[in-house]
Protein backbone atom coordinates (compact mmCIF):
# COMPACT_ATOMS: atom_id res chain seq x y z
CA UNK A 1 0.00 0.00 0.00
CA UNK A 2 1.20 3.50 -1.46
CA UNK A 3 1.90 6.44 1.40
CA UNK A 4 -0.43 9.33 0.12
CA UNK A 5 0.72 13.07 1.00
CA UNK A 6 -0.88 15.92 0.60
CA UNK A 7 1.94 17.66 -2.13
CA UNK A 8 2.48 21.34 -1.16
CA UNK A 9 4.33 21.50 -4.96
CA UNK A 10 1.51 19.66 -7.10
CA UNK A 11 -1.43 21.03 -4.42
CA UNK A 12 -3.27 17.66 -4.60
CA UNK A 13 -2.92 14.35 -2.64
CA UNK A 14 -0.27 11.78 -4.54
CA UNK A 15 1.76 8.90 -3.72
CA UNK A 16 4.42 9.90 -1.27
CA UNK A 17 8.50 8.90 -1.33
CA UNK A 18 9.26 5.93 0.11
CA UNK A 19 11.26 7.49 2.94
CA UNK A 20 13.45 10.72 3.30
CA UNK A 21 15.63 11.72 0.31
CA UNK A 22 18.60 12.86 2.49
CA UNK A 23 19.03 12.90 6.85
CA UNK A 24 17.59 15.89 8.74
CA UNK A 25 14.88 18.33 9.28
CA UNK A 26 14.43 18.81 5.58
CA UNK A 27 14.59 15.32 4.34
CA UNK A 28 12.05 14.71 7.13
CA UNK A 29 10.07 17.57 5.85
CA UNK A 30 10.52 16.60 2.29
CA UNK A 31 9.19 12.86 3.05
CA UNK A 32 6.36 14.78 4.40
CA UNK A 33 4.75 16.75 2.31
CA UNK A 34 6.56 16.08 -1.03
CA UNK A 35 5.08 13.73 -3.60
CA UNK A 36 7.02 11.40 -5.72
CA UNK A 37 5.84 13.02 -8.78
CA UNK A 38 7.32 16.60 -7.28
CA UNK A 39 10.76 15.17 -6.70
CA UNK A 40 10.95 13.80 -9.63
CA UNK A 41 10.34 17.07 -11.29
CA UNK A 42 13.17 18.32 -8.96
CA UNK A 43 15.23 15.79 -9.95
CA UNK A 44 14.74 16.84 -13.43
CA UNK A 45 15.40 20.41 -12.79
CA UNK A 46 18.42 20.14 -10.66
CA UNK A 47 19.78 18.15 -13.60
CA UNK A 48 19.12 21.42 -15.50
CA UNK A 49 20.88 23.51 -13.19
CA UNK A 50 24.17 21.18 -12.83
CA UNK A 51 24.56 21.03 -16.48
CA UNK A 52 24.05 24.61 -17.52
CA UNK A 53 25.66 26.16 -14.52
CA UNK A 54 28.36 23.78 -14.94
CA UNK A 55 28.16 22.26 -10.82
CA UNK A 56 30.14 20.47 -8.72
CA UNK A 57 28.78 18.38 -6.11
CA UNK A 58 32.27 18.40 -4.41
CA UNK A 59 32.04 22.57 -4.09
CA UNK A 60 30.52 23.72 -1.12
CA UNK A 61 29.09 26.75 -2.97
CA UNK A 62 27.31 24.46 -5.70
CA UNK A 63 25.52 22.28 -3.01
CA UNK A 64 24.50 25.25 -0.89
CA UNK A 65 22.79 26.65 -4.13
CA UNK A 66 21.11 23.52 -5.11
CA UNK A 67 19.49 23.58 -1.44
CA UNK A 68 18.13 27.02 -1.39
CA UNK A 69 16.91 26.28 -5.07
CA UNK A 70 14.97 22.95 -3.81
CA UNK A 71 13.65 24.86 -1.05
CA UNK A 72 12.42 27.19 -3.38
CA UNK A 73 10.96 24.85 -6.42
CA UNK A 74 9.20 22.57 -3.76
CA UNK A 75 8.06 25.07 -1.19
CA UNK A 76 8.35 28.60 -2.96
CA UNK A 77 5.23 29.86 -4.51
CA UNK A 78 7.34 31.78 -6.79
CA UNK A 79 8.05 30.34 -10.41
CA UNK A 80 11.60 29.31 -10.85
CA UNK A 81 14.02 30.35 -13.31
CA UNK A 82 15.19 28.47 -15.51
CA UNK A 83 19.40 29.49 -16.95
CA UNK A 84 19.08 32.33 -19.59
CA UNK A 85 21.28 29.63 -21.71
CA UNK A 86 19.20 26.67 -20.80
CA UNK A 87 17.42 25.62 -24.49
CA UNK A 88 14.74 22.68 -24.35
CA UNK A 89 15.53 20.13 -26.17
CA UNK A 90 12.24 20.14 -29.22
Amino acid sequence: MSRKVHCVKLKQELEGLDHPPFPGPLGQKIYEHVSKEAWKQWLQHQTVLINEYRLSSLDPKARKFLMEEMEKFLFGDEDVQLPDEFKPVE
